[in-house]
């Protein structure tokens, strides 16, 4: 399990058969649940569960009131808001047993879901999107893409820091904040100053 390799609170619960990384830290009431893989820095807040099988990467940020379930992976520097959601079962019944139907999800490098966001099982978050407050996502997002609404849709793309992009009109843009350039070519977004 890591030992002192990581933090937990005391009102933390981590079954065992957990890999979990150097220096993350796992907040109150907090359920890390067997099988599951966590990367080094991650930040676990309140009340969050990991569900068995589930990866993160490192340096995942989950906020408060977070359920990560079994066929979500995330990969590194991702951010989770408080009280969004992952489904993992497209037609859940409480009388049929699923378990064994967990439709797969996963959130690429740098992509942030904002708070209280819904991610419906089978749709991948795109490397750096960004996904605002509230929006039901029910398609796969692209790289770089913002999305934001119930159904969400998209209405632009963001750097890697998280600014809008305006692209001219030889499909060119800078973020403001650190002066990386990308290129908007067939509805596809690749940065260009690497």
């Amino acid at each position: 399990m890591g030992g002192a390799s990581y933090f937990h609170h005391e009102t933390a619960v981590i079954d065992p058969d957990c890999e979990i990384g150097m220096g993350t830290k796992i907040w109150h009431f907090s359920h890390i649940m067997s099988h599951c893989t966590i990367g080094e820095k991650c930040n676990i807040g309140q009340n969050v569960v990991i569900s068995p099988d589930v990866v993160l990467g490192r340096n995942v940020k989950i906020q408060n009131n977070v359920s990560v379930y079994s066929g979500v992976t995330c990969e590194d520097d991702v951010f989770l808001g408080p009280s969004m959601v992952f489904t993992n079962v497209i037609n859940p019944r409480s009388a049929v047993n699923r378990r064994g139907e967990y439709s797969k999800t996963l959130v690429k490098k740098g992509a942030s879901i904002g708070a209280n966001a819904t991610i419906v099982c089978g749709n991948n978050i795109g490397s750096f999107a960004l996904i605002g407050a509230g929006a039901v996502v029910t398609k796969s997002v692209p790289d770089y893409g913002l999305v934001v609404g119930n159904p969400a849709k998209q209405i632009g793309w963001v750097s890697e820091y998280g600014h809008r992009l305006s692209f001219d009109d030889k499909g060119h843009a800078i973020c403001e904040e650190s002066g990386q350039t990308y290129r908007l070519i067939n509805n596809s977004v690749q940065r260009t100053d690497l």
